[in-house]
Parts: structure tokens; sequence; C-alpha cells
């Protein structure tokens, strides 16, 4: 095994934010450079969610009752945590929705962050009340606090309007035969937005509308958008409005929230738009398939994903790329998915496949997204409903909740090492080739990154019940090759054109190979 790296960990991760991300942004005032960042594959993206982040929870019952000594999540205590976030190795911040929530019809004690309630309010739970600021300056406070760390800053943009938004502004909205307002799937709390009119024109309401979100997003400082759903608006809606923020800044970040693995969640009243149109109506990255990375059971399947993704980027020039969505907010708990070895597995494909890593707050110490108060009733609550409503191993996005924090401090050690490894291999990792390795287990995927001088190999088990011996062909490896082990289990066995190793269920290794050609 290998020995554990000792790390200086603000000096070392700040070199880290460094390497993957120097420009001139580093000047102050800040210079968005996200695009840039982003479509090299070098964001490292940190998601949290401020209603948690800097929350205190005094008595340890998970939920953050300010009237008992607790103190809320606020843009305020989160900045205080940002030299936390600079020490993961993170360069950009993702922030979950800020906007104001409704109240109506609600789910949870405080509302779903995605129940969008204005287009361009700070969500008023996020406002530190002993701070003279109003919570819109706090929050562009938090924007610039992180821009002078080096840290870039993506929002999160809400596809569908609160059910009291649908009532306060029912033109924005689709109806369903009876001229009620229309939910999409089971997401009952949210009622969906009309972005097209009978007559096939873009609604220009909805359309102005959201840019005032853009309008605010420019205003706070921001450097990007995520676009939660992205499909269920028409290619149409998205060029223009990307187009308009654009305007104002040519390096201004859009991701969209979509996957062709993806089914349409309101099929009877919107079409939905394939992941290349809303690429080419001006989005830089898409989740590829990764947040359905469980389905995959097939080595052959793994490498036909990397390969669409590749084929796609290369249609628009190698300029549009995808992140590791591998444990978002919307997943369970790896740990709870599938223990250890599938947290290990999330973190390496996040530090070796091309794409922007991505980590949700809590992965890096383990957090299990169990809270204390799981759907019990409530005491007080902000909205319509008394039930503390979550969803079982997700980090909370409805109630005032804890901080994340799985406390796993062996986890944070494993993480760290592989953001040195990241560091120290950028010429390979960053920058390298990718190529696919044939294995002799067709549940066993390979592949390696190179620079023509090192490789990094990383090999994987994707049958999570039974060991698996295989070969992994490297044509130029040698007996005499030097290998060294950078996550194992047993110590591989190297022969003439293959690699030979031992995976127990689940089980990812990575190995570097100095000197070793890998095409």
């Amino acid at each position: 095994m290998m020995k554990k790296i000792n790390i200086n960990g603000f000096l070392f991760l700040t070199f880290l934010t460094f390497a993957l991300g120097a420009n001139s942004a580093f000047a102050y005032p800040w210079i968005n450079d996200l695009r840039t960042l982003f479509t090299s594959n070098k964001s490292i993206i940190y998601t949290i969610n401020i209603r948690s982040f800097g929350a205190v929870d005094k008595n340890n019952n998970d939920i953050i009752e300010p009237w008992l000594g607790d103190s809320a999540g606020t843009f305020v205590n989160a900045e205080k945590r940002l030299d936390e976030i600079v020490e993961s190795g993170a360069n950009t911040i993702y922030l979950l929705p800020v906007t104001k929530v409704g109240k109506l019809k609600a789910l949870g004690t405080s509302g779903s962050l995605y129940a969008m309630d204005s287009f361009n309010e700070i969500n008023p739970q996020l406002d530190d009340k002993d701070d003279p600021k109003s919570v819109f300056a706090e929050a562009k406070s938090f924007i610039q606090a992180a821009h002078k760390k080096k840290l870039r800053i993506i929002l999160d943009m809400p596809s569908c309007g609160s059910y009291d938004m649908s009532l306060e502004k029912p033109e924005l909205f689709i109806k369903d035969k009876h001229g009620n307002a229309v939910y999409p799937a089971d997401w009952t709390d949210v009622r969906l937005f009309k972005a097209v009119n009978s007559d096939g024109t873009l609604n220009k309401d909805l359309l102005d509308n959201y840019k005032k979100f853009a309008d605010m997003a420019l205003a706070l400082g921001a450097d990007g958008i995520r676009a939660d759903v992205a499909a269920i608006k028409p290619y149409e809606f998205w060029k223009e409005f990307i187009s308009y923020v654009r305007k104002s800044d040519p390096q201004f970040l859009f991701i969209a929230e979509a996957s062709n693995d993806w089914d349409n969640p309101a099929p009877n009243y919107v079409d939905y738009t394939s992941v290349e149109e809303l690429l080419k109506a001006g989005f830089d990255g898409h989740y590829g398939s990764w947040p359905n990375f469980t389905k995959i059971t097939k080595a052959k399947d793994f490498h036909k994903k990397i390969a669409f993704d590749k084929k796609l980027s290369d249609k628009f020039d190698g300029q549009k790329t995808t992140m590791g969505a591998f444990a978002t907010h919307d997943q369970q708990s790896p740990l709870i998915t599938g223990g250890d070895n599938y947290w290990e597995t999330i973190l390496w494909l996040n530090t070796t496949l091309p794409l922007n890593s991505y980590f949700l707050d809590g992965f890096i110490t383990g957090d299990n997204y169990i809270y204390k108060y799981e759907n019990q009733k409530a005491d007080k609550t902000f909205t319509d409903d008394d039930q503390y409503f979550v969803h079982r191993g997700k980090m909370d996005i409805f109630n005032a909740s804890r901080r994340p924090n799985g406390k796993r401090d062996d986890l944070k050690t494993k993480y760290l090492t592989a953001m040195k490894l990241k560091y120290r291999m950028k010429s390979v990792l960053i920058d390298g080739k990718y190529i696919p390795l044939k294995t002799s287990s067709q549940s066993v995927f390979a592949y390696a990154r190179t620079d023509e001088v090192d490789s990094i190999v990383t090999i994987g088990n994707l049958d999570t019940k039974h060991e698996i011996e295989t070969n992994v062909y490297i044509p130029k490896l040698k007996v005499t090759s030097f290998v060294l082990p950078v996550k194992m289990g047993d110590a591989p066995e190297t022969k003439n054109g293959r690699l030979s190793v031992k995976l127990k269920p689940g089980e990812i290794q990575v190995f570097m190979l100095s000197k070793v050609q890998v095409k």
C-alpha cells in the first residue's frame, strides 16, 4: 500500500488551486475566467447549500432551531468557512439555489430550495439578522470574499416556480385541461413554467423574468449558472437567454443539468431538448451519464459513455465537456449506495477521468445524509408543511438542517491524497490523453491518462458482488517496468504486455507507470 502523504494543507492546496486555474483573474478586481477553466476540465467544483453550510446545531439533533440557540446558515457565517473550501483544493463553488422559496403546498418546514418564489430576490432565510447589510449585500460580500480567495461562483437556477408564484403570475405557467398549473413528475411543490406559447412563439414574459435572474447573478458578481432540468425548455429559449448574458460577460459559464439517459418529466406538456441542442444553444457543459453510473455494469458500456461524450465534444471543437456528477444532491450518499469502495470509486473517477471534478458538501468527510428528525412532525414551520420531509440518504434541501459532516478523517486523508496526485500529475490528468484499455473481464473497465512519458492507469470492478482477477492489456508494459501503486489492494503482477490485478467487489485501483508509452 502507498504510504500516507503528509500535506501542508493550506500551502499545498493554495498551490493546487493556482496550478489548475492560473489566470489573470488572480488580480483583483476579479476577472471571470470560469468558462475557459471549465471547458479545459480544470474546475474542481465544491457544492454547498448556504442554508446548512455555516449552520450551528448546538443540541446535535440535526435540525436548526434558532429559538433554542442554534445558528441558521447564512452568507455571513458561510463566508467564514471559505478557507476550508480552499484547503479542499476546490477552485469553484457551486451554490444550490439561493432565491426566495414558496410556502404553499411545500415539502419540508423551510421549503424546497427549488420551489423558486422570485427570480431576483435572495432567500430571506439566508439573512444574518445581526448584520446591518441586506441579504443581497451579504450574498455579494460572500462572492467577493470567495473571489479574493481565487474561488469562482456558480449559481443554481431552478427550472420551475413555486405554487405561490403560480397563483401570483399565472401567465408564466402551463395549465392542464381544468385550468390548473401543472407539476412535473412527482415534484408536487413546484409548477411547470410555460416557455412556449400555444402558437409556438416563446413566452416573452417568462424569458424576461429569467433575464431578471441573470441580471441578479451578474450584479452579485457570479461567474456562471447551472440550469436545473435544462431540457424542459427549448433551444430557442436558451439561445436567447445565454446570448443575453454573454453580452455582459463572455466568460460566463452555463452548465445544463441534462443527460441523454434521462426521460422527460412532463411528456404531456413539454418537448424534451437533446443535450446536443442545449450545447448548440450555448451551454458549455452537461452531466453526461454520470448520475446513472450505478446502472453501468459492463466495461464496454462504460467506454461507450466516454466515447459518446468525446464525440459530442468533438462536434464543438472540444469546447464542450462534462463534470463528475456521480454524487450530487439528487443521489444518495455513496456510502449508502455502495460503501467505502463506491466512495473511493467516485473519488478516483473524479480525479482521473477527463472531466471537471465535482464534490458535494459532506462527501469528503463521509456524510451519509441521514437526519435524526427524518419525516417527524415539527413544532414550528416556515411553510404549510409541518413534517420534516427529506429524501433518505440525500442532502436535505427541504428543512433548516445541520451542516454536512461525516467526521471520517480516514476518507478525508484519501481525498487529499487524490487531490495531491491531480496537482502533481497535471500534465497527465489534466492535459494528457485518455486511452481506453482492454481487460480480460467484461465487468472490469480500465483506462490510461498519459502525457507520452508517464501514465496513470485506473482499473475498476463494476461487479459489486464478486471479486475478480483480471488482466489489463498494456502492450508496451514490461516485467521490468516501474509501476507505482497509488490506490490498490493486493500487489499487482507485472507481465510483458499486461498488468494482472485482483479486485474486490466494486473496488477501484490506480497505478502510475513511469516511462511506459500507452497507446
